[in-house]
């Protein structure tokens, strides 16, 4: 059995809740409903002659090796059209038996914002103050934060990420999915790669716990927090830590 998805979109009107997923006003949802069909359908592949595919596979290198996380935004505006093919590239990602466990939240509503901004601030002080052991803060010395995310208010968008650690069906009856975290994790780097390949910047934040955003922005039981992404473009003066990545050597083992 195979399945066919069909996103929704829809933006919470000023006067009125969505009529399945409750929540605060001027947040845009992406949900996927699936649709079971049964069979199969020809594979559309389209084969690569050993130089493009070279080229090709290094552009694509190059392209993703130039991004890099960043703290400090501009509040330039952002079309939503844009954010809107980010999302559909995330939910390409495969996920477990296609039960595509995500939904992103699409915050731009400044309200809304500062209180995600309060009450990560709030669990970010306590995780300088106390939470976090020395190793841990002296290996976040490099990149120079503390517990203050202006990010959060700066940016024209926060993507906060939820796993779905079920479903339900029409009836209201749970239904099983598999393999969530891999499958959200896929699907959440598909997003930072289509955030960096539209010439924009994030920040892959994650205040511990996260439990506040399930009830900032009123998910149901069934949604758990993964990922806040602030999405924008760059501050004119933004810096970014003078760091690099590992190689080749270093992160692969061949057998051959």
């Amino acid at each position: 059995m195979n399945t066919i998805i069909r996103p929704l979109l829809f933006v919470t009107p000023c006067d009125q809740k969505p009529p399945r997923y409750g929540s605060p006003t001027g947040i845009l949802y992406f949900c996927a409903m699936a649709e079971t069909t049964h069979g199969f359908i020809p594979l559309q592949h389209t084969p690569l002659d050993s130089s493009t595919a070279l080229e090709r596979a290094r552009e694509f290198y190059q392209l993703l090796d130039r991004r890099r996380t960043v703290r400090e935004f501009s509040d330039r505006p952002v079309a939503r059209e844009l954010i809107e093919l980010i999302l559909k590239t995330a939910s390409t990602a495969p996920s477990g038996a296609n039960k595509q466990p995500w939904t992103f939240c699409v915050v731009s509503n400044p309200e809304v914002k500062a209180k995600i901004r309060e009450a990560a601030e709030k669990e970010e002080y306590e995780n300088y103050h106390g939470r976090m052991s020395d190793e841990w803060l002296k290996d976040l010395e490099k990149f120079g934060t503390d517990w203050h995310k202006p990010f959060l208010t700066t940016a024209p968008y926060l993507i906060v990420v939820f796993k779905k650690a079920y479903d339900r069906n029409a009836a209201g009856e749970k239904e099983k999915n598999y393999y969530v975290n891999e499958s959200v994790g896929l699907a959440s780097g598909n997003l930072i790669s289509a955030i960096h390949n539209a010439g924009l910047v994030t920040v892959t934040h994650t205040p511990s716990p996260m439990n506040f955003l399930q009830k900032v922005l009123d998910r149901p039981d069934n949604e758990r927090p993964f990922l806040l992404l602030p999405v924008g473009y760059p501050a004119e003066d933004a810096q970014v830590p003078k760091i690099s990545r590992k190689g080749l050597e270093e992160i692969s083992v061949w057998y051959e």
